[in-house]
């Protein structure tokens, strides 16, 4: 996929447009804003930089600035990064684990480890490659570097996901999403143990100030809310199932973070564990209507392999 930063004004299809938006907070006062973004956007290089500020998808506190604009200490800089599209999307011959499928969608079950649709440092092996080298007629449908993809899950996340074969289908499940009416249960392991048999978690999520890879707890993000049940208690770890009512990035992970009960194995957001090489976190269950019926569909997706030794290794004190 093409990297090349757009010089605007150029008339390009919105689906041939991939964003994103990053957010930093200024710690050194009177630095020239071009060098800040020059020092800390090591992957843009001073021209990409300079088309963006001019063309306004550079602002300090909300404003536009020029590239002369030295930063007061504090200050938010936010910048939209707009990469080229994915004309150049790549059909690949790559198993998929499908569940369920009819005219209008199929259902998978995501490895971890793959990731979902391509971005920059990944152009190639996600699953929107590996749908598009099974069914080469959905690149019309949703967004053309993810097409089908209705929702994500992390690279290290596995299990359910729901892709849309139709546009009428996408439209239909995306509402869905958006109503909060799609049901989307994950188990996960925690660190330490939860007494609290079943909770609610609510707390806003936003990107982390300090670090703009990360989304965290602030007072400013978007409303979000994650149910939870414990299935088993250890000496040192719960095994949880956890319903989300709404679906920000990385929600589960962050909120049990943020309670002082990390995901097992989440170097991110807690600390790695040296048994697993990714986080203890999959989509295991996924509820929605059909789009040509209207009739409620549920699907389950068993623990896979590699967590399924986690527990047994913490079941026998291993």
């Amino acid at each position: 996929m093409s990297r090349e930063l757009f010089k605007y004004p150029k008339k390009v299809m919105k689906n041939d447009l991939m964003s994103e938006a990053r957010t930093l907070i200024s710690h050194v006062k009177g630095e020239r804003i071009d060098k800040f973004l020059a020092w800390t956007q090591k992957d843009l290089s001073r021209s990409q930089i300079y088309i963006m500020m001019n063309n306004g998808l550079v602002t300090v506190d909300g404003n536009v600035v020029k590239p002369s604009y030295r930063l007061k200490q504090g200050e938010l800089v936010e910048l939209k990064v707009i990469y080229s599209g994915s004309h150049n999307l790549i059909p690949q011959n790559i198993p998929v684990d499908v569940v369920y499928e009819d005219a209008d969608l199929l259902v998978v079950n995501k490895p971890a480890g793959m990731v979902v649709h391509p971005g920059p440092g990944h152009n190639i092996d996600t699953l929107a490659n590996a749908i598009l080298g099974r069914m080469p007629d959905i690149l019309g449908v949703g967004k053309s570097f993810r097409p089908g993809i209705v929702h994500r899950l992390d690279k290290n996340t596995s299990g359910l996901m729901v892709i849309a074969k139709t546009p009428t289908a996408h439209e239909n499940v995306a509402k869905q999403i958006k109503d909060r009416k799609v049901l989307k249960v994950y188990l996960t392991l925690v660190c330490g143990t939860i007494d609290i048999q079943e909770g609610i978690i609510r707390a806003n999520i936003g990107r982390d100030p300090k670090n703009r890879k990360r989304m965290a707890v602030v007072e400013t993000g978007k409303y979000s809310e994650s149910w939870y049940k414990v299935i088993e208690k250890y000496d040192k770890h719960t095994l949880l199932e956890v319903t989300l009512k709404t679906g920000r990035t990385h929600q589960i992970r962050v909120h049990f973070s943020s309670i002082g009960h990390p995901i097992f194995g989440d170097l991110q957001y807690g600390i790695k564990d040296s048994t697993v090489n990714r986080h203890f976190l999959h989509s295991s269950k996924l509820g929605f209507r059909l789009p040509s019926t209207g009739a409620y569909i549920e699907f389950e997706s068993d623990i896979p392999y590699d967590l399924d030794n986690v527990l047994n290794r913490i079941r026998k004190n291993i």
